[in-house]
């Protein structure tokens, strides 16, 4: 079955898999998702990620802290296909007291929330994570 929302569909999957405290999941490629994985990659809240392009696959890796506890609290995506949502780099606000991020897409490429507001960019405002 294809799904109408590929972002809501990674948001889900790795949600699903840090609850059932998998290790790691595999999901589509897209380079939207890279980009996204990469924002979480470099800001801690997975491990790694692998891309396959041979397979079209994504591997990503999830983060736990040493209890078994994952490192991703929530994610909740924002812009939906349906209603989408877009914000100037001025309105931006912190997600959880700074804890969190903002990843918007932009015209400069997917970036997060504080580097977008550095460069004053906005956008539309894909989702929370945290």
């Amino acid at each position: 079955m294809a799904f109408s929302d590929p972002i809501a569909e990674l948001l889900t999957n790795i949600r699903n898999a840090a609850r059932a405290k998998h290790k790691f999941l595999d999901i589509r490629l897209s380079k939207m998702r890279v980009a996204i994985l990469q924002i979480l990659k470099d800001n801690g809240f997975i491990e790694n990620f692998l891309v396959g392009k041979e397979k079209g696959m994504i591997r990503i890796f999830l983060k736990y802290n040493k209890a078994r506890i994952s490192v991703l609290k929530g994610l909740k995506r924002i812009s939906k296909p349906g209603l989408r949502k877009y914000v100037n780099y001025d309105s931006l606000t912190t997600v959880f007291g700074g804890t969190g991020i903002a990843i918007l897409s932009t015209s400069k490429g997917v970036l997060e929330g504080k580097k977008a507001k550095d460069e004053k960019v906005g956008g539309e405002l894909l989702c929370h994570i945290w």
